[in-house]
């Protein structure tokens, strides 16, 4: 009989015993990206050199630890927002291009998306001025990324083939178109115009496309028809 007691006790707190709360397993991952977005604003406002991590932990409300505890210095947070604002970057092209078939349009849709997201992110231009003067050593974060270069080379090689660019080396292509988007946004926030970059798209298409000579002044220029008015072999 005492060991029936026993076991109905053993059983009793057994079953009253507190289940708990389950274990978010997200929670790492959520509290990685919330660090993340607070500290791009956080470095743009204050720059680098000036960052002072309890300022940032203050912030978030978390004790400076917790910081560390997912970043080990403040140059590898740095340069971790810096590259999850570029990933969120080929996020939103990579969306602009779900459902665009042509070669052509998918070029316009994705250099809109690329300018828009610098127009509601204002803030990753001075990263990625403030990455230039600490890391130079560092490779910039193309506009054209590594992730979708083979995107980018067969939009550019479909063109080509039917005909609607010259024959020229796609390397050659995606390294300047890389060139002038860059050159775009920088140029807006040294300038601090108001326009806004989504505004440029169709003029760099323009350029980009269409070129500034007319073709009949092209023969004066020596140029092969279709060169745009350009000497520039098609190596």
């Amino acid at each position: 009989m005492a060991d029936a007691t026993t076991t109905s006790d053993l059983i009793t707190v057994t079953m009253r015993k507190p289940v708990g709360r389950p274990k978010d397993e997200d929670l790492p991952a959520r509290r990685r990206q919330e660090i993340l977005d607070a500290s791009a604003l956080f470095f743009a406002r204050l720059g680098y050199p000036n960052a002072d991590l309890k300022l940032l932990a203050d912030e978030l409300g978390v004790a400076k630890g917790t910081l560390y505890r997912y970043f080990p210095s403040k140059k590898h947070l740095f340069l971790a927002t810096v590259d999850n604002c570029m990933q969120k970057l080929s996020q939103q092209v990579n969306v602009a291009l779900i459902q665009v078939e042509s070669p052509l349009e998918r070029i316009e849709h994705a250099l809109r998306s690329y300018f828009r997201f610098f127009d509601l992110h204002p803030h990753v231009v001075e990263l990625i001025v403030q990455e230039r003067a600490e890391f130079k050593q560092r490779a910039l974060p193309v506009p054209l990324d590594e992730d979708n270069s083979a995107l980018w080379r067969q939009h550019f090689s479909d063109l080509i083939a039917c005909g609607v660019l010259r024959e020229v080396a796609v390397e050659r292509l995606v390294q300047m178109m890389s060139s002038l988007i860059y050159g775009v946004i920088f140029n807006k926030y040294i300038s601090g115009s108001s326009e806004t970059l989504e505004s440029k798209t169709e003029d760099v298409l323009d350029i980009v496309f269409n070129g500034l000579m007319k073709e009949k002044n092209c023969n004066h220029m020596n140029c092969s028809k279709g060169n745009h008015g350009s000497k520039i072999d098609n190596q």
